[in-house]
């Protein structure tokens, strides 16, 4: 039993049958993938230039990430998509570990959102290296079930599909949940309206029927850029959601208050057995813990983390670190995250979620980084998206937030692009070294040098499995 696993979670351990027979996608059990998986030959990469001079589609960028092959950290295929300034953002699989018993199922499309567009296009990844668009869904369609501005994209057991949405159709509040069916077909809104007013990031975690929802603002609000005034206005979320899975529906909201504003990527622990997981909290620079008390039922939120402002000649006010994205080892035992404008990448042991200790960083990008280029290039913003390879020894990451958001901070990415770069992990010793051998360079892409976000791997990811 781990120090933080409550006796009850210990006997759920003990006496819960699962029969890890796998007949359709992914692995058996998180530690399956981590021994069983094979190294992550391509990546798929959000490539997108809204907000530059380039008058040209977003793209799905597959880069070729095998140390083997000729063409090695390059880009090797790009997706089109078919309109111009969808804002290509997060995205996800039709399935994943938690189909893992569906015969006949694959992980093999890719549901590809427009944050601005509220856009869905459908990918076919059967040739891994040359993927295909095969449908689209247009905006009126998701409109109609009064959503708009689609983010997360998760697969639900048996092969549907679950995307966040932050807005309703014009674009205000509230948000809510668009469902797709394994053809790709909108199904209609998941939960009822005015559960929710925000919305952002979700997780689910099916054998304790629960799913986390975190917050972000209305896209009227974020999508034209930071305003501060927007957070004097209390216009930003600071509240975490939990929801009785089966039943759809809020049974508890958590405010993390002025410590926990913008509460983004929300990660329970791997182990399906688990009630733990964290979240960060982007303008109040914090990550904070949440669990399951089992004597009470219900879930508490703890700041764990706290990452102090800087003092920059540029700013007239300290430098928060904005934190905008974490994510967990598919062992549970290494929490991985980037802090965007300071330039820094962090490594903490979470053995112990209520106590975790920072095992090392580095410094690159960003507003502080000491590495500031490679190769001769510049490095324009600090690590925002990133992404761990499944047996936990490899960290990739690219640098754009948001087109707007990016102007603000760091305009240079219109004119430069992003990169993509890689940290080598140590796990047993709790290490990271920077790979300055490896950088995908947007800059260099036909149409002009684009902006880069989310990763995945085609054969899953730490940011994307769930386990039943």
């Amino acid at each position: 039993m781990s120090d933080t696993e409550s006796p009850s979670e210990a006997s759920a351990h003990e006496h819960h049958e699962h029969h890890h027979d796998v007949e359709g996608p992914g692995y058996a059990t998180p530690q399956a993938a981590v021994e069983q998986s094979e190294r992550e030959k391509v990546a798929y990469v959000m490539s997108l230039y809204v907000g530059t001079d380039v008058d040209a589609p977003d793209f799905l960028a597959v880069v070729d990430v095998d140390p083997e092959s000729d063409t090695y950290a390059e880009v090797i295929d790009r997706v089109e998509m078919p309109n111009v300034g969808d804002e290509l953002h997060h995205f996800g699989w039709n399935a994943c570990s938690s189909s893992c018993h569906v015969e006949g199922l694959e992980r093999r499309h890719l549901i590809v959102p427009g944050n601005r567009s509220s856009r869905l296009h459908v990918v076919d990844t059967k040739n891994r290296e040359n993927p295909e668009m095969v449908k689209t869904i247009e905006p009126e369609e998701v409109h109609d079930h009064d959503l708009s501005a689609p983010h997360t994209v998760h697969c639900i057991p048996d092969g549907e599909i679950l995307v966040s949405m932050l807005g309703d159709a014009d674009g205000d509040l509230p948000g809510g949940f668009l469902e797709l069916n394994d053809d790709f077909e909108v199904v209609g809104r998941w939960d009822a309206p005015g559960d929710i007013e925000k919305n952002y990031d979700f997780w689910y975690q099916p054998r304790q029927n629960v799913m986390v929802s975190s917050e972000w603002a209305a896209p009227k609000v974020y999508q034209p850029g930071f305003d501060m005034a927007d957070v004097e206005a209390g216009n930003y979320g600071h509240q975490l959601h939990f929801w009785d899975w089966e039943n759809r529906e809020v049974v508890q909201t958590v405010d993390l208050g002025e410590e926990g504003m913008i509460p983004l990527e929300v990660r329970f622990l791997h182990t399906p057995e688990s009630t733990h997981g964290f979240v960060n909290a982007a303008l109040s620079s914090n990550i904070f813990h949440f669990w399951e008390d089992r004597e009470s039922g219900e879930y508490r939120a703890e700041k764990v983390v706290d990452f102090e402002a800087r003092e920059h000649p540029d700013w007239d006010m300290p430098v928060p670190a904005l934190p905008t994205d974490i994510l967990l080892s598919m062992d549970d035992r290494y929490l991985f995250g980037g802090n965007w404008l300071h330039g820094e990448l962090y490594m903490y042991d979470v053995s112990d979620p209520k106590n975790p200790r920072r095992a090392d960083t580095l410094s690159v990008g960003g507003l502080f980084g000491d590495v500031q280029e490679l190769g001769g290039r510049d490095i324009v913003g600090g690590p925002q998206m990133i992404q761990l390879s499944l047996d936990g020894e490899r960290l990739y990451w690219t640098t754009s937030l948001y087109s707007t958001w990016d102007n603000t901070f760091f305009p240079e990415e219109a004119e430069k692009g992003s990169v993509m770069l890689k940290a080598d992990v140590n796990p047993r010793k709790g290490t990271m070294t920077l790979d300055e051998e490896f950088m995908v360079d947007f800059g260099e892409m036909p149409n002009g040098p684009a902006r880069a976000h989310e990763m995945r791997w085609p054969d899953g990811d730490c940011t994307s499995d769930v386990w039943q």
